[in-house]
């Protein structure tokens, strides 16, 4: 993993990705277009394990700050706004024995268990992501959003 500024976030994911190039590890068959981690939970578990993963051995794109590992799984099934691209939550990112392999350290995996591993988004909207850029949610996810019209019926119609 390589630490950059600034991203470019094209159709399938990250330019120059390997995924998006088709060349990772689990290409074609578990891909995510960018995967999200909170920079909480690599913090957690560097004082939790003594595992440090800040020189991004959690094989995740993108590090997110200020947003703990429970409001990071809230953005699955929404859509949101990181810099200039969109993205939308997909799914968890649970950790897997190759993570563990390519950081050369026992314990990674365990370590990134309870959703601590982070989610996988798609591209929506392309657009350059960098470092300080914040996070913004656009839509969040269909059901909240369906109880808010729901909510706003019953309050229309006299319900309650």
């Amino acid at each position: 993993m390589e630490s950059h500024d600034s991203i470019d976030c094209v159709e399938g994911g990250i330019e120059g990705d390997r995924y998006q190039s088709g060349t990772g590890y689990y290409s074609p068959y578990d891909v995510c277009e960018v995967t999200f981690v909170a920079r909480e939970a690599v913090e957690a578990i560097r004082d939790e394990y003594g595992i440090d993963l800040t020189d991004g051995r959690h094989r995740r794109n993108v590090v997110l700050s200020g947003v703990g590992t429970d409001e990071l799984h809230d953005l699955l099934g929404a859509t949101f706004r990181v810099g200039d691209a969109v993205f939308r939550g997909t799914r968890p990112r649970p950790p897997c024995a190759h993570v563990e392999e390519v950081a050369d350290e026992e314990g990674v995996t365990r370590a990134l268990k309870n959703r601590r591993g982070g989610i996988c988004a798609d591209v929506s909207e392309p657009g350059s992501v960098s470092v300080g850029d914040e996070l913004g949610v656009v839509e969040e996810d269909a059901r909240s959003e369906g109880r808010k019209i729901a909510d706003r019926l019953r309050g229309a119609l006299g319900g309650g």
